[in-house]
């Protein structure tokens, strides 16, 4: 009984379908190349998915609260552009050079969350507007160039390695697990999903539910510049083009990997599967020379695909309340009949 207990329990988690998913495509790919199951290409797997994992995270903690930042693609270009800038044409050390990406990051989430929250703009036309904004401001500040020639210290973060293990990889597995701590083990986390579930009984609850709105937005605009801090250093150079459909990719991993689009459900470690499964998906569709459009339109289908599979989670989830709340009130007034007999 304990077993089969067991057994039940595992089959019901959210993720248990991912891995499923992400097990039987590598099981095709292996069969398809024999390049895919090896250690190299396993490890530039992890090292593909790395930024959108970082944007994926980023994204699992507005979603959670029932928002969306369509702005973390842009970001990826405007401070990768910033960063690339400061050490190129001003001589800045890297690591101030790479603060600044950060902070830039930091101040468009600030940005984000003010509107958002204390001035009760929605979500998706703000994050929009941003998103706009700064493409815009990407391509006036290098005229449609890219910034390159950047320093071998500042490139190591993104191509350089840390034993065989690739630095961007290490750089969001550190990241997930601050993610992981901060959601499941502390306060912020009980009230991010409570604000998720029900914004008015949080606030009711005592909840500062404007104040932790700002900070998800912080957190997810200050994640999303380090993640373009990593990709400039990664393709060793700021292009004003790079991270258009990021957002797209980022929403997608953190809906397969089980958040709802409604708030209120969501973990780290489905988003960093539903990355992984994505990331699986189009490493292998790249090994078996897979035209890019049609990669493209498959990625087009996957996203709608994940956020098909949140409604029929979330009505699934609604008829099982229902007919939970049927059973209890049946009950009810069989107890009651029963006590008037």
């Amino acid at each position: 009984m304990k077993d089969k207990s067991v057994i039940k329990k595992i089959f019901s988690l959210r993720e248990t379908g991912v891995v499923a998913a992400l097990i039987v495509l590598m099981v095709i790919f292996s069969f398809s190349t024999d390049i895919f199951f090896t250690g190299n290409n396993l490890l530039n797997i992890t090292r593909q998915i790395s930024i959108t994992s970082l944007l994926a995270i980023a994204m699992t903690f507005v979603i959670i609260t029932g928002g969306i930042d369509l702005s973390v693609g842009s970001v990826i270009a405007f401070s990768g552009i910033i960063t690339a800038s400061m050490m190129k044409d001003y001589n800045m050390p890297t690591a101030a050079a790479v603060l600044i990406g950060v902070l830039l990051g930091l101040l468009t989430g600030f940005v984000n969350g003010l509107f958002i929250s204390y001035l009760n703009m929605p979500a998706f036309i703000t994050t929009m507007g941003t998103m706009t904004i700064l493409r815009g401001l990407g391509y006036i500040y290098t005229q449609g160039y890219p910034i390159y020639d950047l320093p071998t210290s500042f490139k190591i973060i993104g191509q350089g390695y840390i034993w065989i293990i690739p630095i961007p990889t290490i750089i969001f597995v550190v990241i997930a697990i601050i993610a992981f701590i901060i959601l499941k083990k502390t306060v912020l986390g009980r009230h991010i999903y409570a604000i998720g579930g029900n914004a008015d009984a949080s606030a009711l609850a005592g909840i500062k539910v404007k104040r932790i709105q700002l900070y998800v937005y912080m957190i997810s605009g200050s994640v999303s510049g380090l993640a373009a801090v990593v990709q400039a250093a990664r393709v060793g150079s700021g292009l004003p083009t790079i991270g258009e459909g990021f957002e797209m990719d980022a929403i997608a991993a953190a809906v397969i990997g089980g958040a709802a689009m409604s708030g209120g459900s969501g973990t780290i470690l489905g988003t960093i599967l539903g990355a992984m499964l994505l990331g699986v998906l189009s490493n292998g569709l790249s090994l078996l020379d897979v035209d890019s459009y049609i990669m493209t339109v498959i990625s087009g289908c996957v996203v709608i695909l994940a956020v098909l599979i949140d409604q029929i989670r979330t009505i699934m989830a609604k008829n099982a309340q229902i007919r939970k709340t049927k059973e209890t009130l049946a009950q009810k007034n069989r107890c009651e009949s029963k006590g008037d007999v």
